[in-house]
């Protein structure tokens, strides 16, 4: 997982962690894909119904991200990410 920054007018910089795929992709890892990969994980959910979810193009590329994807995120409680995992890897990142 990698982390770049990006500059909004309305925001000061702010640090997004991505995962990027083989075909150039990049997913932002938010509070909200985290409770997606919570629900991914711990319910019957299919790599087609992640991949319409994500945007991607089809269940290989799904399963390309799962695969690049710490397994850590899918358990992790969304709020906690967002309070103590973010700050810690932003903090790393610059």
């Amino acid at each position: 997982m990698r982390s770049r920054k990006l500059v909004g007018k309305d925001r000061m910089d702010e640090c997004v962690p991505v995962i990027r795929l083989s075909s150039g992709k990049e997913i932002a890892v938010t509070k909200e894909l985290i409770a997606l990969l919570n629900r991914y994980a711990r319910s019957e959910y299919s790599l087609e119904k992640l991949a319409e979810d994500l945007g991607l193009e089809d269940w290989g590329e799904a399963y390309e991200f799962v695969k690049k994807t710490p397994a850590w995120l899918m358990w992790i409680q969304p709020t906690y990410f967002e309070k103590v995992v973010l700050k810690k890897l932003c903090s790393i990142s610059t």
